[in-house]
C-alpha cells in the first residue's frame, strides 16, 4: 500500500497516526492530575500542538496533567521536532533493516532536502547532535532547577524544558507558580534566558546548518544555504532586539521596572522566541501593540528550512528581498554571495509567502467571528499556530469549539507545510504539451 503513495501522503498519514496516538493517551483518566478524562477536543488539541511542536495549550500542562501524560506529551514533541520518519527510519536501521528507495524519498520530503544522496547517513547524525545538545541542555539547566526545586523535580524539570525548548515546543510545567506563565519567574536569571535562547536557536537554524559548523572547522567551507540561514537569523534577532527594547523600555508591565542589563536580555529572548520557540519572560498582552504587531513579522518568517520551527522560513524571506532588489536595480538574476539562485527556488519562495499569507488572513477572519475578538489578537494567535511558534495573546485557552478545530488544522498545516499539504491532496497533472503565446500586461 505504501508503494502506491506519494512521499508527501506518507508524511501527512504519519503525522495523523501520531497525533491519533496523542489523542487517545491523553485522553485516559490516568494522563490527567485530577483523574478525570479531559475532554476529546483538548486532548485532539494539545496531541496535535506537541507533535506540531507548537506549544499553544489550551489547557495549562502543569495543572491539567500528570506525570504520565506530562511524558506523553513531551515523548510527542521529541519525535515531532525530529521526525516521524526519522524516529522511525532511525530504530530500522538499529533493527538491521534496508532502507529502500521510497523509503529514502520520503526522508529527502520530510528533510526538504534536493536528492536522496546521504539521507539515512543524516539521519544517524541528527540522532546523534540531538542528543547531544538536549544532554548538554540538561546539564546546563540542572545548575538552576536542582537548588530551586531540589533533585527529583530539578533533575525532571532540565530534563523535560531542553528537550521542549530544542525542538521548539514551548510547552513548560511552571504552571504551578502561576497558570500560563512560561519562564516569567525567570525574568532575572541571564543563565536560564541564555541556554533556553541557545537551545532555541540550534534547534530553530536547522540540522543541515548545525552539520557545517560542526564541519566547517575541517572543511573550512559553508554552503550559500547556511550562510542564507545564518546571516538572515542574525539580522532578525538583532533587529528584533533592539526595536523591542526601544518599544518596550518604559513599560511598566514588560521591561520598565527591570535593570539595563535585564532589559536587554529579555529583549533578545523575545525576538530569539518568535523563531518558533513558544516561551515567553514577559506577558505578551501587556506588551505594546507594536511589538505585537511586530512579533507577528518575527514569527511569520519564522525558522530555517529543515528545522523543529515553522514559518515560511528565513530562506524564503531572504530570496524575496534578494528579488525584490534584483528587480529594482534591473538585474535578471537573483544572486547572493556570488551564487545565482535559480527561477523555479524564486517562484517557489513566492508561493510560500503567498499562501501562508492568504491562509493567515482566512484564520484571522474566521476566529474574529468565531471568539469574537479585535482583529490584532486574532491574527497573532493565527500567525502562532500556522507558524507553530506557541506564543498567545491570552486567546488560545478561551477558544470556543471552532476554534479549536480551526487552530488545530493550521498547526497541523503549518507544521507539514502548505506545499506539502497541497501535493499530497492533489492528483498528478501532466503539463500540457504546448506554450501559450507571450504578452505583457501592466505592472505597478
Amino acid at each position: 500500500m505504501i508503494e502506491l503513495l506519494k512521499p508527501e501522503q506518507v508524511l501527512v498519514i504519519a503525522f495523523i497516526i501520531m497525533i491519533a496516538i496523542g489523542t487517545v493517551l491523553l485522553s485516559l483518566p490516568v494522563a490527567t492530575g485530577n483523574g478525570q478524562p479531559l475532554p476529546f477536543l483538548d486532548a485532539l488539541f494539545t496531541s496535535t500542538s506537541a507533535v506540531c511542536v507548537t506549544g499553544l495549550v489550551v489547557a495549562d500542562t502543569a495543572t491539567t496533567f500528570s506525570t504520565f501524560g506530562e511524558m506523553v506529551i513531551i515523548l510527542l514533541v521529541q519525535i515531532g521536532g525530529l521526525g516521524i520518519t526519522t524516529v522511525t527510519t532511525f530504530f530500522a536501521l538499529m533493527l538491521g533493516k534496508k532502507i529502500g528507495v521510497k523509503e529514502r524519498l520520503i526522508l529527502r520530503q520530510a528533510f526538504n532536502m534536493l536528492d536522496m544522496q546521504g539521507v539515512v547517513n543524516l539521519v544517524l547524525k541528527v540522532i546523534v547532535i540531538t542528543l547531544i545538545i538536549e544532554t548538554l541542555g540538561f546539564v546546563c539547566l540542572s545548575f538552576i532547577f536542582v537548588p530551586d526545586w531540589g533533585w527529583k523535580t530539578g533533575l525532571y524539570f532540565a530534563f523535560y524544558h531542553s528537550i521542549s525548548a530544542y525542538n521548539n515546543g514551548g510547552f513548560d510545567l511552571f504552571g504551578h507558580v502561576e497558570e500560563f506563565s512560561s519562564l516569567t519567574q525567570y525574568i532575572d536569571n541571564p543563565w536560564i534566558i541564555l541556554v533556553i535562547s541557545a537551545l532555541l536557536l540550534l534547534g530553530s537554524i536547522g540540522f543541515i546548518v548545525v552539520l557545517e559548523m560542526i564541519n566547517y572547522p575541517r572543511r573550512r567551507r559553508l554552503s550559500l544555504h547556511t550562510k542564507v540561514v545564518l546571516t538572515m537569523t542574525g539580522l532578525l534577532i538583532v533587529i528584533g532586539t533592539i526595536v523591542i527594547l526601544l518599544i518596550e523600555w518604559d513599560n511598566p508591565a514588560t521591561l520598565g521596572l527591570l535593570s539595563i542589563k535585564d532589559k536587554l536580555v529579555v529583549s533578545f529572548f523575545h525576538a530569539v522566541t518568535p523563531r518558533s520557540g513558544g516561551f515567553t519572560l514577559v506577558s505578551i498582552e501587556q506588551m505594546h501593540p507594536v511589538t505585537q504587531f511586530f512579533t507577528i513579522l518575527l514569527m511569520f518568517v519564522g525558522a530555517a528550512p529543515n528545522s523543529t520551527g515553522g514559518g515560511i522560513k528565513v530562506t524564503t524571506f531572504a530570496i524575496i528581498l534578494l528579488a525584490v532588489w534584483a528587480m529594482m536595480r534591473g538585474n535578471r538574476h537573483v544572486v547572493a554571495y556570488r551564487r545565482r539562485i535559480p527561477v523555479d527556488q524564486v517562484y517557489k519562495a513566492l508561493t510560500v509567502t503567498v499562501t501562508f499569507m492568504a491562509l493567515v488572513i482566512i484564520l484571522t477572519m474566521l476566529l474574529m467571528i468565531t471568539e469574537h475578538t479585535d482583529i490584532l489578537k486574532a491574527m497573532f494567535e493565527a500567525v502562532s499556530s500556522f507558524g507553530t511558534v506557541g506564543l498567545s495573546m491570552g486567546l488560545t485557552p478561551e477558544l470556543g469549539g471552532i476554534g479549536k478545530i480551526t487552530v488545530i488544522i493550521a498547526m497541523f498545516a503549518g507544521r507539514l507545510g502548505p506545499i506539502t499539504l497541497a501535493v499530497a491532496i492533489a492528483r498528478n497533472i501532466d503539463p500540457p504539451p504546448f506554450s501559450y503565446p507571450e504578452e505583457r500586461p501592466l505592472i505597478g
